[in-house]
């Protein structure tokens, strides 16, 4: 896993006998070779921890790159020089002789550098994507260009934005793979794939005119961004089991999965079985091809009580699941069909308003979350009414969603209310949404306990005439004598602040009107909503670039640990967040730290102050103006200060999971290294692993996997009531989705078609240690074996297992062969198959199997035996029994 260069790209080496046969750079995820090369240079990690023995001249990066054409900003001569004088100033001459580079060796450098003029003999091509008629405007500037013979070159970073170039500009380009060859090309247009931020026409009386896809397309340009990738998928294999986890086998019940265990089968071979350990500590091996019928329950036991292994304590609950899950199939059906019945406004904002919009963001926005705002553009633009959740953990860009989603709607003449839980995330929204709305000439006015009387009174007037297009408030938005003239869109931000009676109330609010909820950390019911199917989700997992985890550590809580935390902090000029669980905390807190650090200053936030006190303490916080706010956890949601890398927690152990992530969330959105210090007086076990988790999901991204350990260990309720428990915490979130899926797919039940033909050939059918030496990483493959539908589907296991593990020793390949071999034999409707020396014997599903004409067929009801006595491959033999069948 190389650390630095371009792609960080893994890199695969097989090598046999000593010899070294390949060597290719992976993808990560998909595993899929990217390219071959036949040297792969391996540096030291430090060059002082390589040559700290050796007194000889560190290399420099012109050792590296003497052949190599120089290239350099209009500032960097300056700055060079600049450092150069740092460093004699600072280092002694043979500390700065052997570790730095040298005024000699710049001055001899900077001759062949080619350095660019501070301002360049470019201009900028129309940013067509605003125009009115983006056609329109294209076209004719392709008609001037062409009249005045210069070069036309289109750029977009992927071919289908060339195309669409082509069909707006009513041009057809000539494709080029080298640039040079691009910009010299003789006749016609150009088109070339590279992603740039804009075009540009060069100098001369027949320049370059470079346009990109940004300028034609504006936000519907693609960016790929080989960087900020996901850090962990939100959903990688989640329907496979994992060592040591509980999990729910269909015929049994709940129990630990133990990994696996190989057994001798005689005749010198041995295979893999599970192993599952039920109640009483009664252990069952089952083979792989079992773990389609085994699936994940919770990450760990905790206080559930594991099933009998006969499954005597496990049917009763199951069939009575099931047929709330064919109840919840049937609802499900009917809430589809009801919301493809209800209309809603279709919604599509105007093109050049929305683009200029659009062109006030910043930054270029992250796979995932260009993916959620085309989601939710779809959904205005259906014609039915959005219900969709945004999954998105803390600072993922989940607010430009919103206001994207707000634009459209706005722009379009039609009303947004933005619902969250507090006067403090409805100021900070306000502020955020008046910065991007107010060029536009389109007002956004708040609604909270904040709002003076008189405010309040004029903002329901506004709305109530449709005078006013976008309002954030708190649950204030939901009093029935707030009127709308013509509501289009209600986006409820941190969903999960919500309780029952007040998302019912917002229910009313949204009647008739998109809906768009958003959350880091979604309650497992709105979850498990999203996950069967009842809302759409989109979920973004890629962190922004930069992006870091934060640090998090679990301590004891003492007034050392606390100063010692936040005075770190201020030592490099940051400021932190100091958090207690309820008001009357604060004040003791307060005395202690000032006890023990005096110089700090600290300022005192919660709920119960006045709205301005609120404001003006958390003015003083954002300005620097102090080095700690002292706060409840109204601090929790919105509050994005890049400054403030350290934060607080005391007594975490009397928050939930989701909140705690999400206080953690308030640091490290500047890049800078953040630390979460949670300092607890509890001894428990249940409390150490539930802050344990927070410890574990660490990384970026890490409120979804936060949220699906909270559905383990909570459930999800029932999806059709307020009732807290139900047929999901039966058969565990991913089963239940799976069975849901099923019965909402057929009309029969879903569970009846989760069987597994048993299979007994005389081969051996395994994936051997010595090629893969992981028991976790072969029983991923085992699991994921067991789940694959299709033959292509178990084409593409085998080759991802080829490219991981090199080639596929005879008894993996045979395990692929049977796995194959099973999908027919289901197909088929065959529930047992022997294989012997001297016949095979199939027996079916009542009603499946078919007359034959075949005289070497024996029938007894659904059973078939067949007389083959022959030394042919087991493959061969069966191969010719199921022909026989067909006849």
């Amino acid at each position: 896993m190389p650390i630095g260069g371009p792609s960080r790209t893994p890199i695969d080496i097989e090598h046999s006998n000593g010899t070294i046969r390949k060597i290719a750079a992976v993808d990560p995820v998909e595993h899929s070779v990217m390219y071959e090369t036949n040297e792969f240079l391996i540096d030291p990690m430090s060059e002082r921890l390589a040559f700290s023995d050796k007194r000889g001249r560190r290399a420099t990066f012109l050792d590296y790159c003497k052949k190599a054409r120089w290239v350099s900003d209009a500032g960097v001569p300056a700055h060079a020089d600049s450092w150069l004088s740092t460093i004699a100033e600072a280092a002694s001459r043979k500390e700065a002789e052997r570790e730095y580079l040298g005024r000699s060796e710049w001055k001899g450098l900077a001759k062949r550098i080619s350095v660019l003029p501070a301002r360049a003999s470019f201009r900028a091509t129309p940013d067509f994507s605003k125009s009115p008629s983006p056609r329109k405007a294209l076209r004719a500037f392709i008609d001037e260009t062409q009249r005045t013979g210069s070069r036309l070159l289109f750029v977009a970073a992927l071919e289908d934005d060339l195309r669409a170039m082509e069909r707006i500009g009513g041009i057809k380009a000539k494709r080029f793979t080298d640039w040079d060859e691009a910009v010299d090309g003789r006749g016609g247009e150009g088109a070339f794939l590279a992603d740039f931020d804009a075009g540009f026409v060069g100098a001369g009386r027949k320049p370059l005119v470079v346009v990109t896809a940004a300028d034609v397309l504006g936000s519907r340009a693609h960016h790929p961004q080989p960087m900020p990738r996901a850090w962990d998928a939100a959903f990688d294999h989640p329907d496979v089991p994992e060592q040591g986890a509980v999990v729910v086998h269909l015929q049994r019940g709940l129990a630990l999965l133990d990994g696996l265990k190989t057994v001798q089968t005689g005749g010198g071979t041995s295979r893999d079985m599970v192993k599952l350990v039920f109640a009483a500590d009664d252990a069952v091996l089952v083979p792989p091809a079992d773990l389609a019928l085994i699936w994940p329950y919770a990450a760990e036991l905790g206080k559930l009580t594991l099933d009998r292994a006969d499954g005597s304590t496990w049917w009763a609950r199951r069939t009575q699941a099931e047929n709330e899950v064919q109840l919840a199939a049937k609802e499900l059906a009917k809430h589809i069909r009801y919301r493809r019945r209800r209309r809603a406004s279709k919604i599509v904002p105007p093109g050049a308003a929305y683009e200029k919009f659009v062109a006030r963001f910043p930054y270029f926005t992250t796979v995932d979350q260009a993916k959620a705002i085309r989601d939710v553009l779809d959904d205005l633009a259906s014609g039915h009414p959005m219900d969709r959740v945004i999954c998105g953990d803390v600072g993922f860009g989940k607010t430009e969603v919103a206001l994207r989603a707000a634009a459209a709607v706005a722009l379009s003449g039609k009303q947004v209310a933005v619902v969250v839980p507090t006067a403090v995330l409805a100021r900070q929204h306000i502020a955020t949404f008046r910065k991007r709305f107010g060029p536009f000439g389109i007002a956004v006015e708040g609604l909270s306990r904040a709002t003076s009387a008189s405010e309040a009174r004029d903002t329901k007037e506004l709305l109530k005439r449709g005078k006013l297009k976008v309002v954030i408030g708190t649950q204030a938005l939901a009093a029935k004598d707030v009127r709308f003239a013509d509501l289009g869109l209600v986006i409820i931000d941190e969903e999960q602040h919500f309780g029952a009676e007040e998302k019912a109330s917002l229910s009313e609010l949204s009647k008739g009107a998109h809906t768009l909820l958003m959350s880091a950390t979604p309650i497992p019911r709105t979850l498990a909503a999203g996950l069967a199917g009842f809302r759409d989700l989109s979920v973004i997992a890629t962190p922004p670039a930069h992006r870091l985890p934060v640090v998090t550590r679990i301590a004891p809580l003492s007034d050392t640990a606390i100063a010692a935390a936040l005075l770190r902090e201020r030592s490099r000029h940051g400021q932190s967040f100091l958090i207690c669980p309820r008001i009357q905390d604060l004040d003791p807190i307060l005395a202690r730290v000032q006890a023990v650090a005096p110089d700090l200053r600290i300022a005192c936030l919660h709920g119960k102050l006045p709205a301005g006190e609120i404001d003006d303490r958390m003015m003083s916080f954002v300005e620097g103006e102090v080095d700690v706010l002292l706060a409840t956890n109204i601090v929790e949601s919105g509050l994005d200060i890049p400054r403030a890398n350290t934060i607080v927690v005391c007594w975490p152990e009397r928050f939930g999971l989701g909140q705690l992530h999400q206080l953690r969330g308030r640091v490290g959105r500047s890049g800078t290294r953040a630390f979460a210090y949670l300092l607890t007086e509890s001894g428990s076990e249940h409390s150490a692993k539930r802050l344990a988790v927070l410890e574990e999901f660490s990384r970026p991204g890490a409120g979804f996997a936060i949220s699906e350990r909270d559905l383990d260990l909570r459930g999800a309720g029932d999806l059709f009531s307020e009732r807290q428990s139900g047929h999901v915490q039966v058969l565990g979130p991913v089963l239940y989705s799976h069975l849901l899926k099923l019965a909402s797919e057929k009309a029969d039940d879903g569970a009846a078609d989760l069987w597994v033909p048993d299979l007994n050939l005389p081969l051996e059918d395994n994936l051997p240690r010595g090629y893969v030496q992981s028991d976790a990483m072969r029983l991923e493959i085992y699991g994921r074996l067991a789940r694959c539908r299709g033959e292509d589907d178990l084409d593409d296991l085998e080759d991802e297992t080829t490219r991981r593990f090199g080639k596929l020793p005879p008894s993996a390949h045979a395990l692929f062969a049977v796995a194959k071999l099973r999908v027919e034999c289901k197909r088929r409707g065959i529930i047992r198959l022997d294989v012997g020396p001297e016949a095979i014997a199939a027996s079916f599903l009542p009603g499946r199997l078919r007359k034959s004409r075949a005289r070497s067929l024996q029938r007894d009801g659904d059973r078939v035996v067949c007389d083959c006595k022959t030394r042919e491959d087991p493959f061969d033999r069966i191969e010719g029994f199921l022909d026989r069948l067909d006849e």
